[in-house]
């Protein structure tokens, strides 16, 4: 089995070195999307010998859109955001053109917890007709519903709505397999939570004291007109669902940290008008949050917020066509361009959107052209 795993990171990745089991899988290949740092380089390559790896920085990728793309290629490399998260669109790409059997995107502040074998345990949620089905009654779904806190309040991750109506934890479920496109694995130790929340529960460094210490459930299917806060720490996902799965253009307008929220959204939508299932679950990795300033977070995710409460209602309402995810997405973007004028007052927001939807149809015409 063949599997790419993505990995943005401008940091030594101590923590791939302790996935040691990484090491059994052959054909297993590390795509770290950097920034050139050739010190760091260096110290990476000593902690990832054993490991099939490759850096992608600026000039990797602008090599790789100039092969593929001549001369007009500056304007396709645009789609990828620069310094932040959300580079990780172009190991999506890199892989896409490769279809391994799994893509697998961490990040680097998380580790391993004993007997939970992400490759192994990604690969049988994403393939076994199996799990649990929930469906709100109120669009979402909690996912952090399926994790024991160490506090008995309600918590909602980075990226649910705010909107009382998809905070109030009406669920339905019922005992019904299947298998998936995504598997969003979970996580313990320091919950994926909007810096919001962290302040509220006493952080100011980007931890609080909400911590995670297992999860209840191996493996939800969420159903059709159920959306999630899609988290991109710990996600599997099969190459055809690529062309549906442009993280955004990020770090742009002083907007972040909406590039994995916006995706899995978008994606979600795809997914249940081509009566595909994502899930979520095992595995399990450990969440060790780097010290950041909250505040600096909060600046960042500020005006997204505001965005993803009307941005969520628009595409609940769009009606897709097409029967590939490429088609489909074309339809969703076509979609979200008629409503953007109406939905948003903000002129800043309606740009910004602008934008966003810009990058998103460039990114079709790569996929196209990768076919």
């Amino acid at each position: 089995m063949e599997v790419y795993i993505i990995l943005p990171s401008v940091n030594e990745l101590l923590n791939v070195k302790s996935f040691e089991f990484l090491s059994s899988y052959s054909d297993c290949k590390l795509v770290i999307i950097d920034e050139n740092n050739s010190n760091l380089r260096k110290k990476n390559d000593k902690l990832l010998s054993s490991l099939q790896h490759k850096y992608y920085g600026p000039r990797e990728r602008e090599k790789w859109f100039k092969e593929r793309f001549g001369s007009s290629y500056r304007k396709y490399l645009s789609v990828i955001p620069e310094r932040c998260h959300a580079e990780s669109s172009f190991g999506f790409l890199l892989a896409y053109e490769h279809t391994p059997d799994m893509i697998i995107e961490i990040d680097d502040d998380v580790y391993p917890v004993k007997d939970q074998n992400i490759i192994r345990m990604h690969w049988r949620n994403l393939t076994e007709k199996s799990g649990l089905t929930v469906k709100s009654g109120m669009n979402w779904y909690n996912t952090l519903e399926n994790l024991k806190l160490n506090i008995p309040a309600a918590i909602f991750p980075r990226g649910h709505p705010y909107t009382p109506t998809a905070r109030t934890e009406n669920y339905l479920w019922k005992n019904e397999g299947s298998s998936c496109v995504l598997n969003m694995g979970m996580w313990t130790g320091c919950p994926d939570l909007d810096a919001l929340t962290v302040l509220y529960h006493k952080g100011l460094n980007g931890r609080c004291q909400i911590t995670a210490k297992v999860n209840k459930r191996d493996k939800i299917i969420v159903d059709k007109g159920t959306f999630i806060a899609l988290c991109s720490m710990n996600t599997s996902f099969i190459p055809k669902i690529v062309p549906a799965f442009y993280q955004l253009y990020m770090n742009c307008m002083n907007i972040d940290r909406f590039d994995d929220i916006w995706s899995g959204l978008f994606l979600k939508k795809v997914v249940d008008h081509l009566n595909d299932k994502v899930c979520l679950g095992i595995p399990l990795v450990y969440h060790d949050k780097r010290p950041r300033d909250t505040f600096k977070d909060l600046k960042a995710e500020l005006e997204g917020m505001a965005i993803n409460e009307r941005l969520w209602q628009m595409v609940d309402k769009i009606e897709l066509d097409g029967k590939s995810y490429l088609d489909a997405y074309i339809s969703l973007i076509r979609g979200l361009s008629d409503q953007v004028t109406k939905a948003f007052s903000s002129i800043t927001h309606q740009k910004f959107m602008d934008i966003q939807l810009k990058k998103m149809m460039l990114w079709t015409k790569i996929i196209d052209k990768l076919g």
